[in-house]
């Protein structure tokens, strides 16, 4: 059958999508309602249910009464015996998959169960949604022509008294359909090699010569990839290499930081980028317009959501909220219960609504991922932005950062201490720095009000990072590839002085 054909019959299938889509945000609360009962009901019979006694459960208050509040800690134990082989613990049904993800606030492994109904109604589910909502947004596209460069972790999966684990980039690799391997590159043998820096050359082997028509991956992997690519063809930019490439989709990091750099790969001014937000846990927002830096809540994927008001988190006066509650730009924990059997589970991102009908948000950072010590309040979102206007303004680029506080000491103040891997470095970082202070004041009134004639906090310090810092950090950790990253913000300075230990430096402030 002829490509355009091809591409003509999936796009009219993918956008029959549209009008469930569009049910749920006219009716979002009720979806949501229906789907919290509809949870509790399928799990009354498991050892959960029964101790919690969900058939009894018949309101979203004896919900919230009834089961508390829990982390990948509180849950642990009945994982590690389903990871055994023990069932219908949480889940009525067999979970024999588990997302490995060490998270970034701890460096022990985190074994996040995947149900089939998670693989199916949820991560699945969306990566079709994400696709019919881009299809209908351009009527033109041409995605189906080409592949799709998708960029998974480095990890294989592991059997492990009959259940498996690995990166969940690994699990829906080994469990989609074949039809879509054949829409995809590179291929599954690749993308599941378990040497990241074997399978980067690998995939740079494989994709140059196919038709890309779109790409998918975390933007700061996906960098390394892309330059390796060029490097390897002696192109200026990717269009040379791809010319019908038009979409990016993007989830894992901000992009704010990288995003100048994608516009030097892909020279194109109707190209597009969409942002998507997930985790091993669930699927849980994607871009639903086109140039846009907000994400449609997804109702319908089997995930009841949530929310703690970070100004009463971790307080004895903390409260939770749901959706039909939530308020606009309030910086709100993420609480979720899953097709998965995560029961009222903290994921430990924080987000901001920015509409309410729909609902849509942002992603602002992490709970346990901010700097706070001197009540300046500074969050990822914060950091990303100015970081970016900083390198816009002096045609800088960034491969990676991360932040600690320099702690008072004696009569000393406090201070922020930054280091920084650039691509491209700015002539004057006198300038840059200042320009990235100054924006931080802008963009944090409790940051402004804190540097206020250097009341608290002394001008920041910046370390420039010696060329492949962080990557080697990451490889040291047997963290290269996927989802992994170091902390952006840090309440202490282990990530810092790590850095600093593995490079001769040189600081600027």
């Amino acid at each position: 059958m002829p490509l355009p054909i091809i591409n003509s019959i999936a796009t009219w299938i993918l956008k029959k999508r549209i009008h469930q889509i569009e049910l749920f945000i006219k009716y979002p609360n009720e979806v949501q309602e229906e789907l919290l009962f509809s949870l509790v009901k399928t799990a009354e019979n498991t050892v959960l249910g029964r101790q919690y006694d969900f058939f009894t459960i018949k309101s979203y208050e004896t919900f919230a009464q009834r089961i508390p509040i829990s982390t990948y800690e509180d849950l642990e134990p009945m994982i590690e015996q389903t990871r055994k082989g023990m069932q219908n613990i949480f889940w009525p049904t067999s979970i024999k998959w588990f997302a490995k993800s060490s998270g970034t606030t701890n460096a022990k492994s985190k074994f996040i169960p995947v149900s089939h109904e998670a693989l199916e109604n949820c991560h699945y589910k969306a990566s079709k949604d994400l696709l019919s909502l881009y299809l209908n947004n351009n009527e033109d596209s041409q995605l189906f022509v080409g592949k799709s460069l998708r960029l998974g972790g480095s990890k294989e999966l592991y059997q492990d008294n009959n259940t498996f684990f690995g990166d969940l980039s690994a699990i829906l690799i080994d469990n989609m359909p074949i039809w879509a391997e054949f829409s995809s590159t590179p291929s599954n043998r690749v993308s599941l090699m378990g040497d990241w820096e074997i399978k980067l050359q690998a995939i740079v082997h494989e994709t140059i010569h196919e038709d890309v028509t779109s790409l998918a991956g975390v933007p700061s992997w996906m960098l390394v990839l892309l330059n390796k690519v060029l490097e390897q063809t002696g192109k200026s930019n990717l269009l040379e290499i791809w010319p019908n490439a038009e979409v990016y989709f993007h989830g894992g990091v901000s992009f704010e930081p990288y995003r100048e750099q994608y516009k030097n790969l892909f020279p194109k001014k109707d190209f597009n980028y969409y942002e998507i937000y997930n985790a091993s846990e669930g699927f849980f927002a994607i871009q639903d317009q086109n140039n846009s830096d907000e994400l449609l809540l997804m109702l319908d994927y089997g995930i009841f959501y949530e929310f703690i008001p970070m100004d009463t988190f971790g307080t004895a006066s903390q409260k939770i909220v749901r959706l039909a509650e939530v308020e606009l730009f309030k910086n709100y924990a993420v609480v979720i219960t899953t097709n998965s059997g995560l029961w009222r589970y903290m994921i430990g991102d924080t987000v901001r609504f920015t509409s309410l009908n729909p609902y849509r948000i942002k992603v602002t950072g992490r709970t346990k991922h901010f700097i706070n010590v001197f009540g300046e309040e500074l969050i990822v979102e914060n950091t990303d932005k100015a970081l970016a206007q900083a390198c816009l303004a002096t045609q800088a680029e960034v491969i990676d950062y991360t932040v600690a506080p320099v702690f008072m000491s004696g009569k000393e103040k406090g201070a922020h201490e930054w280091m920084i891997e650039f691509k491209k470095a700015p002539q004057d970082y006198a300038e840059f720095s200042q320009i990235l202070d100054s924006t931080l004041q802008s963009l944090n009134s409790d940051y402004e009000a804190k540097r206020r004639n250097n009341m608290t906090l002394n001008p920041l310090i910046l370390n420039i990072a010696r060329p492949q810092l962080f990557y080697d950090w990451l490889k040291d950790k047997d963290k290269l590839g996927g989802q992994h990253k170091i902390p952006r913000l840090s309440n202490e300075r282990t990530y810092l002085e790590q850095l600093k230990s593995m490079q001769l430096t040189y600081t600027h402030s």
